[in-house]
């Protein structure tokens, strides 16, 4: 689990000290004992966003199209930080259990008109099983749902299934269409969405 930089445990921009959620679906291991934390990120907590993604690159590097050396070195600047999170249109959102930063999320726009992408998404694994999954991903289209998107995307390493597993039961299918190859050379990412639908009260 990631650690929260000294001073970093405040109240961030417009989250008044973030949202404690209901716990994921009731197949998650049963522990029902976890508060959800969730709080969004701007700019200026990059150092939150960095603790996190290099966990993440460290722990699956499986899972992502990016490797750990990408963001290592000479990468591990605070301005490039800063730009990841300042990404036009972009919502990025962390998950909390106690003093602990475990698990991220971020949805993006697409060059399609009413479709949104989410990426980076990690669960530390002591945290896995419990809802942090569930929760960030619902979270995630919450927020699209906010700014009129119609269609949620997102790409799964070829062979991560607990990942797929997941999105599965969130809602989302496989589109039969390939993603980006995966830093093996071998691997490609699959591409899987989910239709949003909207709440009652705001389908008029």
């Amino acid at each position: 689990m990631a650690r929260h930089p000294p001073g970093r445990r405040r109240n961030l921009p417009g989250h008044d000290g973030g949202k404690k959620v209901p716990r994921g679906p009731p197949d998650t291991c049963g522990m029902l004992t976890d508060v959800i934390e969730l709080r969004r990120l701007s700019p200026d907590d990059w150092a939150i966003w960095r603790l996190l993604r290099l966990a993440a690159l460290a722990e699956a590097p499986y899972a992502f199209s990016s490797q750990l050396a990408d963001w290592q070195g000479g990468s591990d600047r605070e301005d490039r930080w800063r730009e990841r999170l300042s990404l036009p249109g972009s919502y990025n959102v962390v998950s909390l259990l106690d003093e602990d930063t475990v698990g991220m999320a971020s949805g993006v726009p697409t060059t399609d008109e009413g479709v949104v992408e989410l990426i980076s998404m990690w669960v530390s694994p002591a945290a896995r099983g419990r809802g942090f999954g569930d929760a960030l991903v619902l979270e995630v289209e919450r927020w699209a749902r906010s700014v009129d998107a119609k269609v949620m995307r997102l790409d799964v390493a070829d062979g991560n299934r607990s990942a797929a597993r997941l999105y599965q039961r969130n809602g989302y299918g496989y589109t039969g269409e390939q993603g980006d190859l995966m830093a093996d050379g071998v691997r490609r990412e699959r591409v899987m969405a989910k239709r949003l639908e909207f709440p009652v009260e705001q389908r008029h």
